[in-house]
């Protein structure tokens, strides 16, 4: 790769995730389905929040997990996202500031308060998710500043924004931009009905702009309505650069030019929490990436960086993921 001034930007929800242990009766008492994502207003989100104990509050949001993960292994990221200036925002630049990651988007006077997910962690280790996306949906073209992408060799894009018409805009102008500059773009494609909602702009986005694709089993088949897994491979080997499929416990697939490589899943013990783990692999499989390692080295990356974090609370490691990998 060209000679660039730190290694991954990320852009995505800023959110601060809100950990909770909970038994099965909590959701049945808030009709909650367990293993669900579900969004919320602002109202819900005071009550739910104000309901129960935090075991842990972080910075977090899908890309803000990965960049997080990089900064653990040692490589260098900066983090573009909205919060504002409130109690959460504070918990937010705060936090993802002590990771080491640069985050210099100014935080919002007015508007919506800043997102939040409340993670429910019952003791099977599942995880329901009831989600305010508060002012990061607010997030346009205006608070990218495309100078720091040009210093990139990876710019990492959230699924989770596209949703947005304005955040839409930017994805592409900024994968328009790091293109034209040598800069990889990789995608997370996040959530399945996110998927459902823009099927076809996410193939226009995936198969125009796009270098590098993460995705696990369940998004691939549904990104191409896919009657099982291997159809969804089939469809996919010719979009984009390289395709990353995780699939839990079976491990992940990585596709490229026309190659596949199967990569084990790792264990380390009793699964707690199942929060970050697709984020973490990223972090693991784009640490290799910069670093010039041949694909199967980057997914082991991955895949031992998801393998730590499913058995801790949280999606910050709390574990040197670098030392981890080396004794691995």
């Amino acid at each position: 790769m060209n000679a660039k001034n730190f290694d991954v930007v990320a852009i995505g929800n800023a959110i601060v995730d809100v950990l909770i242990n909970v038994d099965d009766s909590f959701l049945i008492k808030n009709s909650l389905q367990k293993g669900s994502m579900t969004l919320i207003d602002e109202d819900k989100a005071k009550e739910l929040y104000q309901s129960c104990t935090a075991a842990l509050e972080t910075s977090g949001g899908s890309a803000a997990n990965t960049a997080a993960g990089l900064l653990n292994l040692g490589s260098s990221a900066n983090f573009i996202g909205r919060v504002k200036e409130d109690t959460l925002g504070r918990i937010f630049r705060n936090d993802i500031s002590q990771t080491g990651a640069g985050f210099y988007t100014p935080l919002l006077k007015q508007g919506p308060s800043t997102g939040r997910c409340l993670i429910y962690v019952t003791p099977d280790a599942e995880r329901t998710m009831c989600t305010y996306l508060g002012c990061s949906i607010l997030l346009e073209q205006n608070d990218i500043d495309f100078s720091i992408l040009t210093k990139a060799k990876v710019l990492y894009l959230e699924g989770y924004l596209w949703d947005l018409e304005a955040a839409k805009v930017a994805f592409k102008s900024a994968a328009i931009e790091c293109r034209d500059n040598g800069v990889k773009v990789a995608l997370s494609l996040s959530d399945i009905f996110c998927i459902e909602r823009n099927r076809e702009s996410f193939k226009d986005l995936l198969e125009n702009y796009v270098d590098i694709l993460f995705a696990n089993e369940n998004e691939i088949t549904a990104l191409y309505e896919s009657s099982d897994f291997d159809s969804a491979v089939d469809n996919i080997k010719q979009k984009c650069q390289i395709a990353v499929l995780t699939r839990g416990a079976k491990g992940s697939l990585i596709i490229s030019e026309g190659n596949e490589y199967l990569i084990n899943s790792y264990s380390f013990g009793e699964v707690i929490d199942t929060t970050g783990a697709g984020d973490l692999y990223a972090s693991g499989f784009l640490h290799g990436y910069i670093n010039s390692k041949d694909l199967l080295t980057c997914g082991k990356f991955g895949s031992i960086c998801a393998g730590h974090i499913v058995t801790q609370l949280g999606s910050r490691s709390n574990a040197n993921l670098a030392q981890l990998i080396n004794n691995s």
